[in-house]
C-alpha cells in the first residue's frame, strides 16, 4: 500500500459520509411530509455502503482493481434504500391528506435517530479528514527527507 492509496481510501470515505449526511438531512427535512409525488407519506432513506476489503483474494486482484479504477479498501455508496416500516398513523380528520377514517399517514422518521446518524456521519467525516491531513503530513515529511 502506498502513501497515496491512503489518501484515496480516506477520500472515498469522505465522499460516502457526505452522502450519508445528505440523506439524513433529507430525512429530517421531510419528517412531516404526508404527501409525495409518488403518493403517500415520505419514506425514510438509508445509505448502504460497500467496502473493498483487503482479503488475500482482493490482494491478488489489486492489479485488476487499479486498472478498473478501484483501490483496495475504498468505501462507496452502493445505493439508497427505503425503510419499509409502516408509516405512523395519527387521527387528524381535518387534515387534507386524511383518509376516510380521519387518519393521516406520517413518515416513519424518528428525529432522534436521525440526529444520532448525522452525528455519526459528521464524526466519521472528521476522522477521515484527520487521516487525510496525517497522510499529507507524512508525504510532506518524506519529501523533506529527500531534499
Amino acid at each position: 500500500m502506498s502513501l497515496f492509496s491512503t489518501l484515496e481510501i480516506s477520500g472515498s470515505a469522505l465522499a460516502a459520509e457526505r452522502a450519508r449526511a445528505d440523506i439524513v438531512a433529507a430525512n429530517l427535512a421531510n419528517a412531516e411530509t404526508t404527501h409525495t409525488a409518488e403518493g403517500g407519506p415520505f419514506r425514510r432513506k438509508m445509505a448502504v455502503f460497500s467496502g473493498t476489503g483487503t482479503s488475500a483474494f482482493r490482494m491478488l486482484l489489486a492489479g485488476y482493481n487499479r486498472l478498473a479504477g478501484r483501490v483496495a479498501g475504498t468505501v462507496r455508496l452502493v445505493r439508497v434504500a427505503e425503510d419499509t416500516t409502516p408509516p405512523v398513523e395519527r387521527y387528524e380528520p381535518g387534515h387534507p391528506d386524511a383518509d376516510a377514517s380521519g387518519f393521516v399517514s406520517y413518515p416513519n422518521v424518528n428525529p432522534i435517530q436521525e440526529m444520532v446518524d448525522l452525528m455519526g456521519a459528521v464524526r466519521a467525516y472528521q476522522l477521515n479528514a484527520s487521516a487525510v491531513a496525517a497522510s499529507k503530513q507524512m508525504i510532506q515529511q518524506s519529501l523533506d527527507i529527500l531534499k
